[in-house]
């Protein structure tokens, strides 16, 4: 038997194709907006790749080489003055030109262009959802779709109604299960956890209709299923709302992308293999992608908005290499009154850049051995 078996047959060719050009995307813009910063306050950029690796191709224009490389996930920008700058001899020394001659506030903007671009684009690509599909309503359940042959059907349950209430009770916005809060519409879930006699008041096309039933979750040991798909109920909404809607969102995901990463680094530095729902590495994605692709256009969008808002945030950590640890040693240069000197500077980053790829390596590492 093949031990990829499992985790291959999750993933689909359209789902792939769609992982490289949603990654491909936020990564070619993530650095176009480098880029475009740069070149605004008059730095060269010497060459912009897309992708990584051996490189495919390449054409001079506007003082830069524009590649593309073979590995189509990342790509990288070279900013005159970011990097050591050879001498006569050959000995890199500290860069003198570009980038390194800029104020802080001009280096900074430079760095932050990145991680903004990603925030701009999932809070887009979250403003078109909204408007598309609508706003969620939290306290209404929208069945999406019934089981042929199942209990729901033979309940006279159809795709389109929306339930408005549970055993006689209003849903609410929220609500606390096992100390953990939830949605109101989750708690059919919970419903359905409990045996017994059971009410579903319906709105259908706008008339009331109520279905009443008796539940058993098991029956001989075997759960039992109630045979729909169902979700938040959703209204339409205005481009205002749906900016404003967007934006408040973003601000309560944060601590959640936080302890996501903060629960990463915890698992690698113990070395903690086992699977992490929060964050996934490429063959997660690539699941994820997989799964959206075959659901709905919708769903790809809610995942490129999930991977453009973790590129943006993780960018951001103060970590040495990242796009947010360069931003901090500028900003402790212009505290010093004087940048870092050139050898700091270039141990400081290389201890951060060699961790980031071990973390990397790690997520892959966990990726595989949890789909054993």
């Amino acid at each position: 038997m093949n031990p990829f078996q499992g985790f291959a047959a999750a993933l689909t060719p359209a789902g792939l194709l769609w992982t490289v050009l949603i990654l491909g995307a936020a990564t070619f813009l993530h650095e176009l907006a480098h880029y475009a910063l740069a070149r605004w306050q008059g730095v060269g950029v010497k060459s912009f790749s897309v992708g990584m690796g051996p490189i495919l191709l390449r054409r001079e224009w506007r003082g830069t080489q524009w590649r593309i490389s073979l590995l189509p996930l990342g790509g990288y920008v070279e900013i005159d003055g970011m990097a050591p700058q050879p001498d006569a001899d050959g000995v890199p020394r500290a860069p003198t030109t570009g980038f390194a001659r800029l104020p802080a506030a001009g280096k900074v903007a430079v760095l932050l262009a990145g991680p903004l671009m990603n925030l701009l684009l999932g809070l887009g690509l979250m403003t078109g959802l909204f408007m598309g599909q609508g706003l969620p309503v939290p306290d209404r359940v929208h069945i999406e779709a019934v089981v042929a042959g199942s209990r729901a059907e033979a309940l006279g349950l159809k795709p389109g109604d929306v339930i408005t209430a549970i055993d006689g009770q209003d849903l609410p916005d929220r609500a606390t299960v096992n100390g953990q809060e939830i949605a109101g519409w989750e708690t059919v879930r919970e419903v359905l956890k409990t045996p017994g006699p059971h009410e579903f008041t319906l709105d259908r096309a706008g008339q009331p209709q109520r279905v009443t039933f008796d539940w058993q979750p098991t029956v001989n040991g075997e759960r039992q299923l109630l045979g729909i798909q169902y979700g938040p109920d959703s209204r339409r909404a205005g481009f205002a709302e749906a900016v404003s809607t967007s934006l408040s969102s973003t601000v309560q995901v944060v601590p959640q992308v936080l302890a996501a990463f903060g629960n990463l680094f915890k698992r690698f530095f113990t070395l903690d293999l086992s699977r992490d729902q929060n964050v996934s590495g490429p063959i997660g994605t690539a699941e994820i992608v997989s799964q959206a692709a075959a659901a709905s256009p919708w769903a790809l969008v809610q995942v490129a908005i999930m991977l453009n808002l973790s590129l943006a945030f993780f960018n951001l950590l103060p970590i040495p290499g990242l796009d947010g640890g360069r931003i901090l040693l500028v900003l402790l240069g212009a505290v010093k009154g004087r940048p870092l000197t050139h050898e700091q500077e270039n141990a400081i980053n290389f201890m951060g850049f060699a961790f980031v790829m071990l973390l990397m390596l790690f997520v892959v590492v966990r990726d595989v051995v949890t789909r054993l």
